[in-house]
C-alpha cells in the first residue's frame, strides 16, 4: 500500500483513515480523569495497585469488596490490563484515557478490515468512519472503566478478522489463533462469549448455508468450534470457581418485576431506544434505570412502537436475507441483515431476553454490537450514493458532521464523578438512580434529613433492590444513622439470604451499638457466607473480645491476619493483647515482634516498645527468650 492510495479503492488506507478520524474525535477525552465506576475499580482497588497483587486480584472479582461476588463479574484480561497502566502512571488518568483512545482507533481500523471482506472498500469506509465518530460510544471511550468494551471487541474484531481471511476449511493452527483471541476477550468482558455465534454468522453471509450444507460446513470447521468449545467451558468452570456461580445473581437496578411478569412489555421500549440510540444519537444518558425507561405491568403506546418497529426490521431483514451472498468488492442488501443479526448476537448477553442481566440498558454495551449498524449505513449509504450521488455524499456528510459535533460535546461530561452526576441530575432528576445521587450529595453536604427524602423517593422508584439497600445503609452507617441501616439491612437480609453484605454491615451495625451479641451472630452469619472479607472477622474478634472469650478471639483475629490485614502493625498489638489475656505470653510477644516488623515510623515503633513492657514486664523470661531464639 502506498501512502497515497485511495481510501476508496485500498482497504488498509480506508482503516487508516478511520482510525486517524475515530482518534481526532475523541481527542478531548484526554482531559478528563477517573469518573463513576473508574473510581472503584481502579482509584480505590488496592489489589490492581501493585504487581506483587495483581496475580492475586486476577483470580478475584472484577468489582473489588465484599459486593464483587454478588455483582457476578469476573474479568482477568480486563484487571490485568488496569492494572499494568496503574503501574505505569498510577493515579494519572492521562494514561488511561489515551490507552482508550488508541484502541478505539484500532477497533474502527479492524470494522474496516473485516467489513472490507464482507462489501466494497467504500462500503467498508463509510461503515468504519461511522463507528469511528458514533456519540454512542462515548460512554465506552471516554470513560476509563470502558476499557472493558473496547479492549475485548478488538479481540473480539481480530478473531473475525483471522477467520474470515483463513481458508473454507480451519486448521488447528488458525483454530487455535481465533480461540486464544476469544479466551482473551471472554476475560475481558462477558458478552465475548457469542464469538462462535459470529463466526457462523460471517460464515453464513458469505455462502448458502441451508440444513443440507450444515454436514460439509461443520466437517470444514469442527476444529475452530472444538477449540472454541474448549475455551468456553475452561473460562466458565474457573468463572464458577471465582463467583460461586456462571450467571449474574442479579437483575437489572429497580427492575426485580421483570422476573415476575412479561418482560416482553419492558424490552419492547429497551429495543426502541436500542434504535434511536444508533439511529439519532441526540438525547444520550449515563443511567436508563426507572423512572427514564419505566417498567411496564402491560401494553402501551411505548411498548407496541418498539414491537412494531421491531418486526418491521426483522422481516425487513429476512427479505435482505434472501439476497446475493456478501463478498469482497459486492454490495448486497444482505448486509441490512447481517447487520441486525450481528447486532442481536452480541447484545444478546444483556439484552434480559434469555435471562436477566445486570443493566436494562446501558450506552456501553452498545459498542460492540453497533459494527452491525455499521455495515447497514455503509451500505445505505454507498447505495444512495449510487442512485444519487449527491444524495449519498449529502447524507454521509450530514451523518459524520452530527454525529461527531455530538461526540466531541459529549466527551467532557465524563470528565469526573460532579460532571456525570450533574449532568445527569439536570438531565432526569426524575431517575431513580438521581436520586440515590441526590440522597449522598446531601449526606456529604451535612443535610441528612434531605438526604433521607432523596433515599427514600430512590427506593420508591427502583424498589428495594439488594445492592441499592446496601450502598444507602452504608452511607447511614457513616453518618451514624444506625437505626434506619439496621432496619434497611434487616429487610436486604430476609429478602437475600444467601448474600453475604447484609450481615456483614449489620454486625458493623451492632459493633457501633455496642451490642457485642448480635455482632457475633452477623459476623458468623456473614463469614459463613463468604470468609474471605477481613473485617468480618475483624468485627468477630471484637465481639468475642468484649465477652471476654479469649481463645475464641484469638482465632477470628488471627482470621483478620490471614486474610489480609496482615499488613498493619496495629492487628499484631490487638493480637498481642489477647494472647497476653489468655494467658499465653510467649504468643504475645511473638505477636508484638511481628507488629514492630510491620511499622513503619519511629513513633509507632515507641508504641509497641511500650506495649511489650506494659505486656510482658520481664522481658528476661525464659519463655520468652526461647520464643524469639529457638536455638
Amino acid at each position: 500500500m502506498r501512502l497515497w492510495d485511495s481510501p476508496t479503492r485500498s482497504a488498509r488506507a480506508a482503516a487508516i483513515l478511520s482510525a486517524c478520524v475515530g482518534a481526532l474525535v475523541y481527542a478531548n477525552a484526554l482531559r478528563n480523569d477517573f469518573a463513576y465506576d473508574d473510581l472503584h475499580i481502579i482509584a480505590e482497588n488496592d489489589g490492581i495497585q501493585s504487581l506483587s497483587t495483581l496475580p492475586e486480584a486476577l483470580v478475584k472479582p472484577y468489582w473489588p469488596g465484599p459486593f464483587g461476588r454478588q455483582l457476578g463479574l469476573w474479568r482477568p484480561t480486563t484487571t490485568a490490563l488496569l492494572g499494568l497502566q496503574y503501574a505505569l502512571a498510577g493515579d494519572d488518568a492521562l494514561l488511561y484515557h489515551a490507552v482508550n483512545v488508541v484502541a478505539h482507533a484500532a477497533v474502527a481500523a479492524v470494522v474496516v478490515l473485516l467489513l472490507a471482506e464482507l462489501m466494497s472498500v467504500p462500503a467498508a469506509l463509510v461503515g468504519g468512519l461511522v463507528f469511528a465518530v458514533h456519540p454512542v460510544h462515548v460512554e465506552a471511550v471516554a470513560n476509563v472503566i470502558g476499557i472493558a468494551e473496547v479492549a475485548p471487541a478488538l479481540l473480539y474484531l481480530l478473531a473475525c478478522l483471522i477467520h474470515v481471511r483463513g481458508p473454507v476449511t480451519t486448521s488447528w493452527r488458525r483454530a487455535i489463533a481465533v480461540a486464544s483471541l476469544y479466551a482473551l476477550a471472554f476475560g475481558g468482558k462477558e458478552s465475548a462469549a457469542t464469538l462462535p455465534g459470529a463466526l457462523f454468522l460471517l460464515d453464513a453471509c458469505r455462502e448458502r448455508l441451508g440444513f443440507a450444507e450444515l454436514r460439509v460446513y461443520l466437517h470444514r470447521r469442527w476444529r475452530l468450534y472444538v477449540a472454541l468449545t474448549c475455551v468456553a467451558v475452561c473460562l466458565l468452570w474457573l468463572r464458577f470457581l471465582v463467583l460461586g456461580s456462571i450467571a449474574r445473581p442479579f437483575g437489572p437496578l429497580g427492575a426485580d418485576l421483570l422476573a415476575e411478569i412479561p418482560r416482553i412489555w419492558t424490552l419492547a421500549e429497551v429495543w426502541s431506544h436500542y434504535v434511536r440510540l444508533l439511529v439519532f444519537p441526540l438525547d444520550l444518558s449515563s443511567d436508563y434505570s426507572p423512572n427514564v425507561i419505566p417498567i411496564s405491568i402491560g401494553w402501551g403506546i411505548p411498548s407496541l412502537t418498539g414491537l412494531v418497529l421491531t418486526l418491521a426490521i426483522l422481516v425487513g431483514s429476512l427479505v435482505a436475507w434472501r439476497r446475493a451472498d456478501m463478498a469482497p468488492g459486492r454490495d448486497s442488501a444482505r448486509a441490512v441483515a447481517f447487520g441486525v443479526v450481528w447486532f442481536i448476537i452480541t447484545v444478546s448477553p444483556v439484552s434480559n431476553v434469555l435471562f436477566l442481566s445486570g443493566v436494562l440498558l446501558a450506552e456501553r454495551t452498545l459498542y460492540l454490537p453497533s459494527v452491525g449498524f455499521a455495515a447497514v449505513a455503509g451500505w445505505l449509504v454507498i447505495r444512495a450514493a449510487r442512485e444519487r450521488r449527491l444524495l449519498g455524499a449529502g447524507l454521509l456528510v450530514l451523518t459524520l458532521t452530527f454525529m461527531s459535533w455530538r461526540t466531541w460535546g459529549r466527551n467532557p461530561t465524563w470528565r469526573d464523578n460532579v460532571t456525570v452526576f450533574g449532568t445527569l441530575i439536570e438531565d432526569y432528576p426524575h431517575s431513580g438512580r438521581s436520586q440515590w445521587i441526590l440522597g449522598d450529595l446531601f449526606f456529604q453536604r451535612g443535610k441528612p434529613s434531605q438526604g433521607m427524602v432523596s433515599y427514600r423517593a430512590a427506593i420508591n422508584i427502583l424498589g428495594p433492590h439488594y445492592q441499592l439497600v446496601t450502598e444507602i445503609s452504608k452511607k447511614l452507617i457513616a453518618a451514624k444513622y444506625y437505626d434506619a441501616a439496621e432496619r434497611l439491612l434487616l429487610f436486604a437480609l430476609r429478602e437475600h439470604p444467601e448474600y453475604s453484605l447484609a450481615p456483614a454491615l449489620l454486625a458493623v451495625v451492632y459493633s457501633e451499638k455496642g451490642m457485642p451479641e448480635e455482632t457475633e451472630r452477623y459476623a458468623r452469619m456473614a463469614i459463613q457466607l463468604d470468609e474471605d472479607d477481613p473485617v468480618r472477622h475483624h468485627l468477630l474478634a471484637w465481639a468475642l473480645t468484649e465477652q471476654g472469650r479469649w481463645g475464641e478471639a484469638v482465632e477470628a483475629r488471627r482470621a483478620a491476619i490471614d486474610h489480609g490485614e496482615g499488613d498493619y502493625w496495629q492487628q499484631w498489638v490487638a493480637l498481642a493483647y489477647l494472647e497476653a489475656y489468655a494467658g499465653d505470653t510467649v504468643s504475645a510477644s511473638v505477636a508484638l515482634d511481628s507488629a514492630r516488623a510491620k511499622t513503619v515510623t519511629a513513633e509507632s515503633r515507641r508504641h509497641v516498645d511500650s506495649l511489650r513492657a506494659d505486656l510482658l514486664p520481664d522481658p528476661e523470661d525464659d519463655a520468652v527468650n526461647a520464643a524469639r531464639d529457638p536455638r
